[in-house]
This record gives structure tokens, sequence and C-alpha cells, in this order.
């Protein structure tokens, strides 16, 4: 959705926290990273929604299809895809209803299910996935040296938040 504003929102904000309260390059990165957010979210999700998928629904998909096996179990797709266990229940129901996996007791653990992709999931995948690539993702506006530093920029907060070890503590 197109706001098609005459001002930048986020600019004239940061210009009133400055008067308010002080230093905002913080509060214009962190407002303007979490619009970029909703912008690519929507973008991504119409793009996906042809073949009744969002974007968490295909990332899901997608972690199946890298898998050896093509399964995994939940509490993996949770840990992989960085989500609360609630969130990968409600994904797999979803994409359980619409045939691109299937549900399966995990014979490693007597309690655990695992979800697998089937066919049609994998059909679903390779058409989604060229629909994404041939839109870049949402970010057509950007040339690759811009989006290798957005990459680095943003992993920098993703090690500080401790999603993994920074390249000074990697073990290869």
């Amino acid at each position: 959705m197109s706001l098609n504003l005459p001002f930048d929102p986020i600019e004239r904000a940061a210009e009133t926290w400055r008067v308010h309260f002080g230093p905002s390059s913080a509060m214009a990165a962190v407002t303007s990273i979490m619009r970029a957010h909703q912008i690519l979210l929507s973008q991504l999700d119409s793009l996906l929604k042809p073949y009744d998928l969002t974007f968490a629904r295909y990332e899901a998909l997608v972690l199946l299809t890298f898998s050896r096996t093509g399964r995994l179990p939940l509490w993996k797709i949770g840990e992989r895809l960085m989500v609360h266990p609630t969130s990968v229940t409600n994904t797999v129901d979803r994409l359980e209803k619409s045939g691109f996996v299937r549900r399966m007791p995990n014979p490693d653990d007597g309690r655990g299910v695992l979800a697998e992709i089937t066919d049609a999931g994998r059909q679903v995948v390779r058409q989604a996935t060229a629909d994404l690539m041939g839109a870049d993702f949402g970010l057509t506006m950007y040339g690759e040296d811009e989006l290798a530093s957005m990459f680095q920029l943003l992993r920098t907060l993703r090690v500080a938040a401790g999603d993994f070890p920074g390249a000074e503590m990697r073990q290869d």
C-alpha cells in the first residue's frame, strides 16, 4: 500500500524527536526498519497469495526442501526459522490443509512429530520461488553491493542479539 505522502513521516518524526528527547538516529533507523518490514511482507505475501502461501509458510516449505530427507521435527523447524513452537504448529497446520506437507510420527522420538514436504509442496516451492526471484524479493531498487552491505549491517544486529556467534567466535 503506497502512502503517497508529500513528506517523509519518519524524517519528520526524527526532527520532532530531536527537539523533545535528543538524538534521533536510532529511533529513525528502527522505525525505518519496521516500515520496511511492513512493506516487504505485504509485497511478498501478495506474490505468494496465488499459491495459498504466506512468507512464513513459504520459508517452512523451503526449509523442508533443503533438508536431506524432506522432513524435519517441528521443534527443529521452529529453531531454524527462529519462531515460537505455536507459530510452527499453526504454519504446519495450514501447509497440511493445503496438501503441501504431511505430519508423521518421529521414529526417533515417541512423542515427536515430523513435517514432511509433499510432491505438491515441492512443486509450489519451485513456482513461488520463480516469482519471488523474478521480483528480487521486493528489493529491485537496490544493486548487489547495496544488498550485500544491508545484509552485513543487519547481520551485526543478529549477532548482537545472540542468533549465532560472530566471525571472531566461529570455529569451522
